[in-house]
């Protein structure tokens, strides 16, 4: 007499082979949300936006009629934007880190790529929505200024170049946020790099005529003239190359390769 051997019934299993992949828009859309859904970044943009516009009603108020122009209501409002808008592109990188939120968004999307890129397209997406306020809040305000030509100088090339002047600010804060994964570190250094390069080159002008090469922050500025020379656009790119270029670089080997604890 021979026993019955029972064999248990498969387990069932889980086919998600053929799940689609989340869009790359609606990455965007939550790093987007990313901006304002922490205590930090809730207190930047309201920091951001009550600078700009105490800044902009004070020269409104106070300025004098003729100074009430297009760009000069845009150049004080954008002053905010200029200083702490890169602060916002490193928190979005950093966060993950910081907040140890890295192994919940990896899990989901374990294309670290699309991440990384998804984070930049939301910084400088926020970057341009941020500006066309601020211009679209000038021009309200500039026919009620006084002055007699409000839109002189005014033309497609330089708001180009402001607006890549500001986007150029957002991808540095990028780069240092990737490169060093800490929030803290990454705002003094990309605070500090300019302060040390500008005093290095008052105190040893031969030195100055060099780092004038690698100074972004001053190459950046050019950028609000009404014309930029050759040797204008050229410390501009060797600038952006050893500043932003050079970490992007080391941060996207890092934010690839770096471990998830």
């Amino acid at each position: 007499m021979s026993a019955q051997t029972l064999v248990p019934p498969s387990a069932p299993t889980l086919d998600v082979t053929g799940t689609p992949r989340i869009p790359m828009a609606r990455l965007v859309r939550v790093e987007v949300r990313k901006m304002y859904d922490t205590r930090a970044g809730q207190w930047l943009l309201i920091a951001i936006g009550a600078i700009s516009v105490l800044v902009t009603a004070g020269f409104f108020i106070w300025g004098k009629s003729s100074d009430r122009t297009f760009l000069s209501l845009m150049s004080f409002g954008g002053i905010p934007l200029a200083m702490l808008l890169p602060v916002l592109g490193i928190l979005l990188v950093t966060q993950e880190w910081g907040q140890r939120t890295a192994l919940v968004t990896f899990t989901h999307v374990p294309h670290r790529r699309r991440v990384l890129g998804a984070k930049v397209a939301a910084a400088l997406g926020f970057a341009l929505a941020a500006l066309i306020a601020i211009a679209v809040v000038a021009a309200v305000l500039v026919p009620f200024g006084g002055a007699s030509h409000p839109f002189q100088d005014v033309s497609v090339g330089l708001m180009l170049r402001v607006l890549l002047g500001v986007e150029i600010g957002v991808m540095w804060g990028l780069a240092f946020g990737s490169a060093l994964l800490n929030s803290a570190f990454a705002i003094v250094a990309y605070y500090l790099v300019p302060t040390v390069l500008s005093i290095v080159g008052g105190i040893w002008a031969s030195v100055g005529d060099k780092l004038v090469w690698i100074d972004l922050n001053q190459a950046t500025s050019h950028l609000y003239e009404k014309q930029m020379t050759g040797d204008d656009w050229g410390q501009l790119i060797v600038g952006f190359l050893v500043w932003i270029g050079i970490p992007a670089v080391v941060g996207t080997w890092r934010v690839l390769r770096s471990e998830v604890k």
